[in-house]
């Protein structure tokens, strides 16, 4: 993907411009897959590479053509050389990002065929077998717990009354551990997950997870929604 930096003599007005939020997510769903086709409209969906993490949200800006970026965060980085940018999208195989009336930046638009994207028809659960809510604070202290003990394993589990969310090293017996009661239950379970998969933006959170091996978290701040696949032990009783 390749930058063509310039100066403009001429101006012309811009379409869009991107909020702060939008700029968020992008930079989040670049964790998830380094690339992304726009549709038109005002949502935006990723997949990952090895299509166990979809996410999708919707935004303020309306997209007015489907347009693939290859390389995510080199768009982002570009954008971020300017202050408040424009983008002009009227063109089928490139954008203009503007930065007043002195600074131009043609971007190329990818193949759609050499992306991996989500399908067309929008993903839903199968389930809903356990609800719980997960605060950022929460959150963030599994996460941070997760690198400073080295522990690649999250794991959501029901004893029949509490719901706990437990990070540890499941192929180690030895393991660190470090836990937190999210909820309540009448049911027994143990739904695992590896926690290079939970890229979620900081934040609260609705969960649902389905037996079937599919789990939904839903942002409490953002219209935004990730579908993350459990691991194949992972067990409902």
């Amino acid at each position: 993907m390749l930058y063509y930096y310039t100066t403009l003599k001429d101006y012309t007005p811009m379409d869009m411009k991107l909020s702060e939020k939008t700029i968020d997510l992008l930079e989040n769903f670049s964790s998830i897959n380094q690339s992304i086709l726009v549709k038109k409209g005002s949502k935006l969906r990723t997949i990952s590479v090895m299509k166990n993490i979809l996410a999708e949200a919707d935004v303020d800006e309306n997209f007015e053509r489907d347009f693939g970026i290859y390389d995510l965060p080199q768009f982002l980085n570009g954008v971020g050389l300017m202050r408040d940018p424009d983008l002009d999208l009227k063109n089928e195989t490139y954008m203009i990002i503007r930065e007043g009336m002195s600074t131009k930046v043609k971007f190329a638009f990818a193949d759609p065929e050499v992306i991996v994207a989500p399908p067309e028809k929008p993903i839903t659960l199968p389930s809903s077998d356990v609800t719980f809510q997960i605060d950022s604070d929460q959150l963030s202290k599994l996460l941070k717990a997760s690198a400073v003990y080295q522990l690649p394993d999250l794991s959501v589990t029901g004893n029949g009354s509490t719901i706990t969310m437990l990070v540890s090293d499941r192929k180690n017996d030895n393991s660190n551990e470090f836990s937190l009661n999210v909820g309540e239950t009448d049911k027994a379970f143990e739904f695992n997950f590896k926690i290079e998969n939970i890229k979620l933006i900081p934040g609260s959170y609705n969960v649902a997870i389905s037996k079937q091996l599919l789990a939904k978290f839903t942002n409490s701040n953002y219209n935004l929604d990730y579908y993350i696949a459990l691991e194949p032990d992972s067990t409902y009783e």
